[in-house]
């Protein structure tokens, strides 16, 4: 019988032990330094992590993540300290888990295996449910009495782990905005953008043969574009203000991003109305832009920034690949991810059809 309780203890530290091991490592995938930065801009930053805390505290709670276990295969401090602080972490996920799934749904990657395993909140809450339930059972398996003494093994691994992590993906001072440019239009992004007469006022004077009294009646036409507004990104493409553009966040070695260019692409092929394309890629893998254009099939003018700048433009809680249809500096309509707000080559060939008019009915900001 004791035999059987020690398999069935060993089992359920292996499992859990390997469970967070994962966990850990993944949020390290596919290269350390992108990853945790994902991790902070997505997870961290919508719970009031400021940019300045959150580089440390994302490496600390791997480090975490990681040393508890290792941990769970050793006996020093096991039953004491290890398990109770395991169950401890869990509860605190549960708990913010439940939180953003009561406030935003059980919708996007919750993170806990960083973009490895994607995982809704849901999803997370039932996984770290079943993961305390074990530990909780584990805890009665063993043996009152059953703790090595030595707490310098918890120390050593604590803190190696932590290091671990921070060698892996250290923090990176601030990078600016824009890293690398390649700001002239190329041949195949050549449609010229039709543009419409700017607001004018039209004068009516009454005919003086049949009225005795000249009267100057001012009518007002309805406007045919919006006015200009600034999109912000004129930085790095000086046009993008005037007409109307499409602008696009892609990362070079993202498929999706690779299939929304080529649909892009293949609507400039058969639309002679289609606004020019520019596109701002996240600095990962840039080397991979070459490869990303002769995929998509054309070349378009392109801005490289930073990993937590390209998020923060992209803007919280979307993903990639993002489209943004512009119209004299403002935003008509914006694609992002690849869930319910997904680019749809139909819904774009549909918006670039409307009128200003129509427009205006259904987004009053224009």
């Amino acid at each position: 019988m004791k035999n059987n309780s020690t398999t069935i203890a060993w089992g359920l530290r292996i499992v859990v032990a390997v469970l967070f091991i994962v966990s850990a490592i993944a949020k390290l995938y596919p290269s350390p330094y992108f990853a945790i930065s994902t991790f902070e801009v997505k997870q961290l930053y919508p719970m009031g992590f400021s940019d300045g805390v959150a580089p440390f505290f994302s490496r600390i709670l791997i480090g975490i993540e990681m040393a508890l276990g290792i941990l769970l295969l050793q006996n020093h401090w096991l039953k004491r300290f290890i398990i109770p602080a395991t169950i401890a972490l869990l509860v605190v996920f549960i708990g913010h888990l439940s939180y953003e799934t009561f406030i935003s749904g059980n919708s996007g990657n919750c993170g806990c295996f960083g973009e490895l395993i994607p995982m809704t909140p849901v999803e997370a809450i039932i996984k770290n449910v079943i993961a305390v339930g074990l530990l909780i059972y584990l805890n009665r398996l063993l043996p009152k009495g059953s703790d090595a003494p030595n707490f310098w093994v918890l120390t050593t691994v604590l803190f190696a782990s932590i290091l671990g992590i921070f060698m892996m993906a250290p923090i990176q001072p601030p990078a600016p905005e824009i890293t690398v440019s390649q700001p002239t239009a190329l041949p195949q992004d050549t449609t010229a953008v039709v543009m419409n007469t700017p607001d004018t006022l039209a004068t009516k004077v009454a005919n003086p043969k049949k009225d005795t009294l000249r009267l100057k009646t001012k009518v007002v036409e309805a406007p045919k574009e919006p006015k200009k507004a600034s999109s912000g990104y004129a930085n790095m493409f000086p046009s993008i203000d005037q007409g109307k553009k499409i602008l696009c966040y892609f990362v070079p070695g993202c498929d999706h991003c690779r299939e929304a260019a080529k649909e892009l692409t293949q609507m400039r092929k058969t639309n002679s109305n289609m606004p020019p394309i520019s596109i701002i890629f996240m600095n990962e893998e840039a080397d991979l832009i070459p490869k990303f254009f002769e995929e998509t099939g054309a070349t378009y003018p392109y801005q490289i920034i930073e990993i937590i700048p390209f998020w923060n433009q992209l803007g919280r809680g979307k993903d990639t690949p993002g489209v943004k249809y512009l119209w004299n500096g403002n935003e008509v309509k914006y694609w992002w991810g690849i869930d319910s707000q997904q680019f749809k080559p139909a819904e774009l060939q549909t918006v670039l059809k409307k009128s200003y008019e129509e427009l205006k009915k259904s987004n009053p900001k224009l």
